[in-house]
């Protein structure tokens, strides 16, 4: 049997305006995503693409409001939109194109203070984004770039809601990386942080905590060993079951994070010499 090739996929060397397709970097539920060549700045940009076999009012409408989204935001850690318009009647989002994705990193062995970094910057990142009352609804590591001097910046606001208090969607995310009330379609700020609770855990640890998320997880004692008491249960507190039982906000998060990131790195720097 002959295998059905999507006509909506993009070849090598073609082109899409100013753009030159080099390679298909990822594909997901609603968007191709390609490595590409801005022929007119000569630079490599990332794009992103819904796919065309399945454009739909809706689609096109949270595609744009992804953009206006994006360009409403304005810091370090938060990958900026380069530009977002319709193209030979497809609609593109460019953007900077990363060196790889946190999750790319995170198969090889992350040490405690690169982790205790990346964490610090995700985190500036979501607080900055609950700032401007934006729940990000999909944090994972595959949404995290690492650029070349090793700044890690979010992406991927597709899904993304304006918060009022607490929104009632329809469950979107990704499943691994969700908040048990975002699975049933109640995400608010309180999601994100249990997102990023369960990152954190799976960069410390090298496990990934799983439903019921019941505490101690796996790899709690390699944590024990390493990690100082405050970090613990700072951790414990983004990945309580009942959302308000965590941090109300990723700033909130952000603050205690702050105080314990020294007495964390200090710890552990003792606990090595001590072997």
């Amino acid at each position: 049997m002959k295998r059905r090739v999507d006509s909506a996929i993009l070849r090598n060397r073609q082109r899409v305006g100013k753009y030159r397709i080099e390679r298909r970097l990822a594909q997901g539920g609603f968007a191709y995503v390609y490595q590409a060549m801005d022929t007119i700045e000569g630079i490599r940009v990332a794009l992103k693409m819904p796919h065309q076999n399945h454009v739909s009012p809706v689609m096109l409408d949270t595609f744009q409001r992804e953009a206006r989204l994006v360009a409403r935001l304005d810091h370090p850690n938060i990958l900026p939109l380069k530009d977002a318009s319709f193209i030979e009647g497809r609609f593109v989002i460019a953007s900077r194109l990363g060196e790889k994705t946190l999750c790319d990193r995170l198969k090889k062995r992350v040490s405690f203070e690169t982790a205790l970094e990346f964490a610090q910057q995700m985190i500036e990142a979501v607080a900055y984004a609950h700032r401007m009352k934006i729940i990000h609804c999909d944090i994972k590591p595959e949404n995290m770039i690492l650029l070349p001097d090793g700044r890690l910046q979010l992406t991927d606001f597709g899904i993304a809601k304006i918060a009022q208090r607490t929104i009632h969607g329809s469950g979107s995310g990704t499943v691994g990386y969700m908040a048990p009330e975002q699975a049933m379609g109640r995400p608010s700020m309180k999601s994100d942080v249990f997102s990023l609770g369960l990152i954190m855990c799976k960069m410390l640890t090298g496990h990934l905590p799983e439903w019921p998320f019941d505490w101690p997880f796996p790899g709690y004692q390699t944590l024990k060993r390493k990690a100082h008491p405050e970090l613990i249960e700072l951790l414990r507190k983004t990945l309580e079951i009942r959302p308000n039982r965590r941090f109300k906000d990723a700033n909130e998060l952000l603050a205690a994070f702050r105080r314990v990131k020294g007495k964390a790195l200090r710890y552990a720097r003792d606990r090595r010499r001590a072997i």
